[in-house]
């Protein structure tokens, strides 16, 4: 256990298979966490890290990749999402590449999963107390991105992906009493976001949800306004960052096998050679 440390881990949809190798060594490793906070993919491959899972990351993020139930224009024709949410939060972890959740249970660690609210606009975080036994049904809320999955409901909310609201939920780790914390990013050094092209069409899809008309807005601008933080907590010597290096040749919905191994191999080669810096930090 790396005592008072927190683990924050970024979303990015497909690039997130950046995270399962980094969380791959963490694991070899037997590196854990007290606290560990995740958005979209990033929580997603933090449940399975924290069931200790060796492997299972990669199995059902890189060899599931090309079964048109997980990710498909398919899927988006017949029920209006992308990726296959029933498939991904139920089948798989239920019948086809079985969930630890005895394990998860005797885990120690705190883990708290954030997600939207679309009626204000804000971020929702939810920890093991929150949800009990539907962690699935939140981690399926904070990974439905906007458009291309519908909303979740959950404890009289409407949630949608937490990488909208925060997407580096940074500061809610610090506010949970974890000052030191080791960052786990999807983007390269150096990558700020722009504003969105589909700004326009957001109003069209969600007239009730003016909250979540305003996060989307202004997305690029929290996203960007969070990177400089966690620099700045950086130079402090209060955020250890393990990203890419050079910019990803992999998109958020991608679907190339070979490209996401890759990653794979990369997120987890760049943990190792972080050893030595995260055994000082």
């Amino acid at each position: 256990m790396i005592s008072e440390t927190g683990l924050v881990l970024e979303g990015g949809g497909m690039r997130g298979v950046y995270t399962a190798g980094v969380l791959e060594y963490f694991l070899e490793q037997d590196f854990s966490f007290p606290y560990v906070i995740g958005v979209s993919a990033g929580a997603c491959n933090a449940a399975s890290y924290l069931s200790k899972q060796k492997g299972r990351n990669r199995i059902v993020n890189v060899d599931y990749v090309t079964d048109p139930r997980y990710i498909s224009w398919r899927n988006f024709f017949k029920s209006r999402q992308f990726f296959g949410m029933d498939f991904i939060f139920d089948e798989i972890p239920n019948k086809l590449v079985p969930y630890h959740y005895e394990e998860f249970n005797k885990n120690q660690s705190e883990f708290v999963i954030g997600t939207t609210d679309c009626h204000t606009g804000k971020p929702v975080y939810f920890k093991r107390t929150d949800y009990g036994k539907d962690m699935l049904k939140v981690l399926k809320a904070s990974s439905s991105l906007p458009f291309i999955a519908p909303e979740v409901a959950f404890k009289k909310r409407i949630l949608l992906d937490g990488g909208i609201s925060d997407p580096i939920p940074i500061k809610k780790a610090q506010q949970d009493g974890f000052k030191k914390n080791i960052v786990v990013l999807t983007r390269n050094r150096g990558y700020f976001k722009k504003p969105s092209k589909f700004a326009f069409m957001v109003k069209r899809k969600y007239p009730h949800y003016t909250g979540l008309q305003k996060a989307l807005a202004e997305r690029y601008l929290t996203y960007n306004e969070t990177l400089r933080y966690v620099e700045q907590e950086e130079k402090k010597g209060t955020v250890l960052v393990v990203q890419p290096q050079e910019p990803l040749q992999v998109g958020r919905m991608e679907r190339n096998p070979q490209k996401l191994e890759k990653l794979y191999l990369q997120g987890y080669d760049d943990a190792r050679n972080s050893f030595e810096r995260i055994n000082q930090f």
